[in-house]
């Protein structure tokens, strides 16, 4: 693609990956082009400033490192020839940290605008594991890759780990704000729980999350799901009302899903 090797040619890039539904297939006509933008401090944003201008034909809003949040970063948002195209900064050095992360079976979950699950950090490693790349000079990132394609067992084990203790936990915390009627605390916990699940799910057929986007439904069609994974968890959001007995029945759907997952993620 033209847009990535010009990209590289501005410092501090390092290479250019195509992520999103259109590097998995998945993307309907509509859909954005997601360019992931590997670099290296200093990142010349003048220079990308100047390049976006050139490929839009106006001023565009190019954030400085970090202007998108801790986990997000930065980028921009283009519309170039009628296609929306995303520019989205990723720290190389920090990626290579999070895969060594990884394959001692350490994660951390971060706060980050848009992402209510809270963004885990081997996400990143995901993205280039999944990622087409575009443009890659120095062969960096095609090198990592191939490292990245192949799931750490000790990230497995410890996702896996942390559903089978924690799901349960909070779902048990639940109980205390459903006999008052709390409905919002239930719904986070409910909703923390799946995720947990999901995430759970995922590390055991060795597939990494990128976001909670179509998370359910994609972890439903994995090997240790339950068949009717997807249903039972979307349908713990509809609950039929706030008084204790609906919460406590909606918990104990949640704490029966929670059961029969963990169940199978051992077996």
């Amino acid at each position: 693609m033209e847009i990535a090797d010009r990209l590289t040619g501005v410092s501090g890039v390092v290479g250019v990956c195509l992520g999103g539904s259109r590097a998995t297939g998945a993307h309907r006509p509509d859909s954005d082009f997601d360019l992931g933008l590997y670099y290296r401090p200093p990142l010349d944003t003048a220079a990308l400033r100047f390049l976006a201008s050139e490929l839009t034909g106006e001023s565009v809003d190019v954030t400085e490192p970090g202007g998108w949040g801790p986990w997000v970063d930065g980028g921009a948002w283009l519309t170039v020839d009628g296609c929306r195209v995303d520019w989205i900064y990723r720290d190389l050095d920090r990626v290579h940290r999070i895969w060594e992360d990884c394959r001692a079976g350490r994660f951390e979950v971060g706060t980050q605008a848009g992402h209510p699950l809270g963004v885990y950090s081997h996400a990143y490693v995901g993205e280039v594991s999944v990622g087409r790349v575009l443009a890659d000079p120095g062969g960096e990132l095609r090198a990592l890759q191939q490292e990245t394609r192949r799931y750490p067992e000790p990230l497995r084990e410890a996702l896996m780990a942390n559903a089978r203790w924690e799901a349960p936990f909070t779902l048990a915390n639940a109980r205390k704000a459903a006999s008052r009627g709390d409905a919002f605390y239930v719904a986070g916990c409910v909703f923390r729980a799946v995720g947990l699940l999901v995430q759970a799910l995922h590390a055991h057929a060795g597939c990494w999350v990128l976001n909670e986007k179509g998370a359910v439904q994609a972890a439903g069609q994995l090997p240790a799901a339950p068949a009717d994974f997807a249903a039972r968890a979307h349908g713990l959001f509809a609950m039929p009302g706030t008084t204790p007995d609906v919460l406590y029945t909606v918990l104990d759907a949640a704490d029966g899903l929670a059961a029969e997952v963990c169940r199978r993620l051992t077996s």
